[in-house]
C-alpha cells in the first residue's frame, strides 16, 4: 500500500499541542517530548509552565551557551524562568499537582487505552525504574490530562489499545491523544478523530491503530 502522508516532525507535534492550550492555563510538561511544547506557546497568550520539582513560569529552552544548571526542569534540563517565575520546595509542587490546580498536564506514554487509561512509567521488563514517581499524581490530579507520543513502536505496533497491557499510571485519565499521526479524544465510548495529517486515510488510521476511531 502506497503511503501519501508524512508524520508529524517531533516540533510539528509540539506545536500542534500548544495550539490548543488556552490563555491563562496553568500547565505543566513532563519528562522528555513533552518538554519541548514550551517552545511553541503562541505568541499573545499567558501560560504559566510548572515543572513538579517546583518551578511556576518555567520558559522556553535557553539558548546554547546561555544554560544555568542551577535552574532545571524534572528531566534535568536547563530551563529559562519568566518574569514573575518562583521556584519552590517539591513538596509544595505536589501539593498544586493533587489539589486540582492544575488545568492541563502533558505527558509521554508507552501505552494508552482507548478508553483513556494510561500506562506511562515501566514496561513490566527486568532492571526499569522501580516506582511511578510524579507521573500518578500528574495523571489524576491534573484537570485535563493529555499524551504526547507516536502513535506506533519501532515495530510498526499500535501503542493505542482496546486494554493497556503495561502497568497502570492512571485509569480513564487521558482526554486526548496527541499523535505523529493523529490527534484523538478518548471517551467511554471509544476513540473519537479531532484530526489528522493530511494524505492519512480514515481507514487506514484504523487499521494502522487496530481500533474503530468515530469521526
Amino acid at each position: 500500500m502506497s503511503k501519501n502522508y508524512q508524520r508529524r516532525t517531533k516540533d510539528e507535534l509540539a506545536r500542534r499541542v500548544a495550539q490548543d492550550i488556552f490563555d491563562g492555563a496553568y500547565v505543566n510538561l513532563g519528562i522528555g517530548m513533552p518538554t519541548t511544547v514550551a517552545n511553541h506557546i503562541p505568541p499573545g497568550i499567558e501560560v504559566v509552565l510548572h515543572s513538579e520539582n517546583g518551578i511556576l513560569g518555567m520558559g522556553p529552552a535557553p539558548a546554547t551557551g546561555d544554560e544555568d544548571y542551577d535552574l532545571i526542569n524534572a528531566g534535568k534540563q536547563p530551563v529559562t524562568l519568566r518574569p514573575g517565575g518562583a521556584y519552590f520546595h517539591h513538596a509544595d509542587s505536589f501539593a498544586m499537582m493533587r489539589g486540582g490546580h492544575l488545568d492541563i498536564c502533558v505527558l509521554g506514554a508507552f501505552q494508552v487505552s482507548a478508553t483513556g487509561d494510561l500506562a506511562n512509567w515501566s514496561t513490566g521488563e527486568p532492571g526499569s525504574i522501580p516506582a511511578v514517581g510524579g507521573a500518578m499524581d500528574l495523571a489524576i490530579g491534573a484537570k485535563q490530562t493529555w499524551v504526547m507520543m507516536d502513535l506506533l513502536t519501532r515495530e510498526g505496533a499500535s501503542k493505542v489499545l482496546e486494554r493497556c497491557t503495561y502497568p497502570l499510571t492512571g485509569l480513564a485519565c487521558v482526554k486526548r491523544i496527541y499523535g505523529d499521526l493523529a490527534t484523538l479524544a478518548c471517551t467511554p465510548q471509544g476513540l473519537q478523530l479531532i484530526d489528522k495529517v493530511d494524505g492519512l486515510s480514515h481507514a487506514e488510521l484504523e487499521r494502522l491503530l487496530g481500533l474503530p476511531v468515530r469521526p
